[in-house]
């Protein structure tokens, strides 16, 4: 409602001069919204008091006793988790909504002190003894668990971190690319699993309408696992002549993500798609120049990143449009 009609409905005496008044002064002075601030504050203050107190108690270890370690962070988790139950919404198929910002954090925190109490049992007592693989199951499970039980996407990431740990594996692109042990099949095909796993999870999340929310995370870990580890195994096996079954794969598996992404009119993901498709098309033509070896060669291969940028470009702003329009 503008001014106008504020004016209409003093004409008409519906209001008195005394509420258009302060309905200008309200106007001119709009109130400014705290919401994201808090929250960011909130989680600041999680992240801090995890790291404060994770400090304190290596300053200290030695005056504070393992046990009683262990007790504190037993009973922040917990305590973190007797509040979250008391305070959760039932449990739906669909999203949730969370009680309040604080019940989010809280909930964050539990679960990181969880974390850490099964990584400090095993480092100082190896409950597990040498089966690592049980001390990163069990919190994959409970993580994923809370995930659902509660509806929370920050804790459905830490899962399929501890999923990829379970594995064997990291999970986010810049340790993927940074960790260079490419050279070894078997963390190729480790990676690969993964990312279908991930991929085959987005999709059935929708499928059975069971939390279809948590689709884009799972597709969003998945989609990068899976590409660029596709482009790995490439080089991986690059004097081999079936090499390039792995561009195959890629670009099947991009064909299916491309009409997904249309289907769900999602431009992030199509973005994905076409970068990495690129990625792999222009890997093909930079082995063609190669192969020419030919100084000419070396002229018609920066032709072909500058036209292909252009190319590239173009096609995304024109995707965009499309999904806007459609």
């Amino acid at each position: 409602m503008n001014a106008t009609h504020y004016d209409k409905l003093k004409e008409e005496d519906f209001i008195s001069d005394a509420s258009i008044e302060n309905i200008r002064i309200r106007e001119q002075n709009p109130l400014f919204s705290l919401h994201w601030e808090l929250k960011t504050l909130l989680y600041l203050g999680v992240m801090l008091l995890s790291t404060g107190l994770g400090i304190l108690i290596y300053k200290n270890i030695d005056t504070i006793g393992h046990q009683v370690i262990l007790a504190i962070i037993a009973a922040i988790s917990i305590g973190c988790f007797a509040y979250c139950l008391k305070h959760r919404a039932p449990f739906s198929r669909e999203r949730v909504k969370s009680p309040n910002s604080l019940f989010d954090y809280l909930l964050l925190l539990g679960c990181l002190s969880f974390l850490t109490f099964v990584g400090y049992l095993q480092f100082q007592y190896t409950v597990f003894g040498t089966n690592y693989g049980m001390a990163t199951f069990i919190p994959m499970l409970l993580l994923f668990f809370v995930a659902y039980e509660f509806d929370h996407l920050g804790i459905l990431s830490m899962g399929i971190a501890n999923l990829a740990i379970w594995m064997g594996v990291s999970v986010t692109p810049a340790q993927l690319l940074s960790s260079g042990n490419f050279d070894n099949e078997t963390v190729i095909y480790t990676y690969l699993i993964l990312g279908l796993i991930l991929l085959l999870a987005g999709q059935l999340s929708e499928y059975f309408n069971f939390k279809k929310h948590f689709r884009f995370s799972y597709l969003h870990f998945g989609i990068h696992i899976s590409f660029v580890s596709l482009l790995f195994g490439y080089f991986n096996h690059y004097s081999s002549s079936l090499s390039f079954i792995w561009l195959l794969v890629l670009f099947v598996l991009a064909f299916y993500l491309y009409t997904d992404a249309r289907k769900h009119k999602s431009f992030y993901f199509l973005l994905l798609v076409v970068l990495y498709s690129y990625i792999a098309f222009s890997i093909i033509m930079v082995r063609g120049f190669i192969a020419i070896n030919d100084i000419g060669a070396i002229y018609l291969c920066c032709l072909y990143f500058i036209g292909s940028a252009i190319a590239l470009i173009r096609l995304l702003i024109y995707l965009n449009k499309q999904i806007k329009a459609s």
